[in-house]
């Protein structure tokens, strides 16, 4: 596995306000939405092209498009959703897909509760997007469901991960192609395994509390 953290004066400042308690929903919405995209831009370095012959008014040239089969984003609800606009700005032309994994307060564990995705992910690149690596348990089943249908290049975009949280993911997915693209990896997990500095629950400063 391989872990990058993107530094860079924007995600810095941006990240930073995120943290801030005292920004309220709907700008915490629109910072996510926009580090996510300077996330996504340095997740996207490794997506795989072809060459195209095309005409500009000028003369023939040959540049690049996006290969087949196209990409594929995958958000984990609830919070992930939050994510998704900036990834499908940066590639419109990806598919998208869903997952419902809920965290279990008792033992911690992730549960899966729906999915909307391909069941053939071969030769598919696929990006994870999750606002939190935490424990690692989710984003380990998520990334093992996707592995088990096929897709042999995972790429895990989170604004924040803890240490304990990529040691998991480390040691559960070794030898697999995984990526983790994040803009900071905090000090730790607190008794809560909530990340310390952290932001607190993502979902939540998106999109309230209700339900």
């Amino acid at each position: 596995m391989r872990i990058h953290v993107v530094d860079h004066p924007l995600v810095a400042h941006k990240l930073t306000t995120l943290r801030d308690k005292r920004t309220d929903s709907p700008t915490f919405r629109r910072l996510a939405d926009e580090l996510v995209t300077l996330l996504a831009y340095e997740a996207t370095r490794d997506v795989r092209t072809e060459r195209v012959d095309i005409e500009t008014p000028v003369t023939a040239t040959t540049g690049v498009r996006l290969s087949h089969p196209r990409p594929l984003v995958v958000p984990i609800l609830r919070a992930g959703l939050g994510m998704l606009d900036g990834m499908v700005r940066l590639l419109p032309t990806a598919e998208v897909g869903f997952m419902g994994m809920v965290r279990n307060e008792e033992t911690y564990e992730a549960q899966t509760y729906a999915t909307r995705m391909p069941e053939d992910l071969s030769g598919r690149q696929v990006y994870v997007v999750d606002p939190m690596l935490a424990t690692g348990g989710t984003l380990v089943a998520a990334i093992r469901e996707l592995i088990k249908r096929g897709a042999d290049d995972v790429t895990a975009i989170c604004l924040l991960a803890a240490p304990e949280g990529v040691e998991v993911m480390e040691k559960e997915l070794a030898g697999t192609p995984v990526t983790v693209v994040t803009a900071a990896v905090d000090e730790r997990l607190n008794e809560a395994r909530y990340i310390v500095p952290g932001l607190g629950d993502a979902g939540d400063r998106m999109y309230g509390t209700a339900g």
